[in-house]
């Protein structure tokens, strides 16, 4: 991967009143996942907690969910269930990041000089 490349997944699911956001980190184990559930969650996401964007689609702010939100929108407060219930019935969002271009150290290259000639 080039300096600065970075890909992002996040599943996308639509609410009643919310639109939820779970980031994954491994998108083929995910998949699999998605057929075969005896691979372990935790194998393809990092970070067990779920945003919300007031509305904003899979875009705009990200904030926590509040348990009540996730009690109103899926029965239940318990985040594992609730990632299961955004993991199997939303839509993958990717988003791709391209890399930097440019010296990697500025302090290597040589010195510029603006408007002078050097003797």
């Amino acid at each position: 991967m080039t300096k600065g490349e970075a890909t992002q997944v996040k599943v996308h699911f639509k609410g009643k009143d919310e639109d939820f956001i779970i980031f994954v980190d491994d998108i083929e184990t995910y998949k699999k996942w998605k057929t075969d559930k005896s691979t372990p969650m935790a194998h393809f996401i990092s970070t067990f907690q779920i945003f919300v964007t007031h509305k904003q689609g899979a875009q705009g702010q990200m904030d926590g969910a509040s348990k009540a939100t996730l009690e109103n929108e899926f029965g239940v407060s318990k985040e594992e269930e609730v990632i299961k219930k955004i993991l199997e019935g939303g839509s993958i969002q990717e988003a791709e990041f391209p890399a930097h271009s440019g010296p990697k150290n500025d302090a290597q290259q040589g010195s510029i000089v603006t408007g002078q000639v050097a003797r």
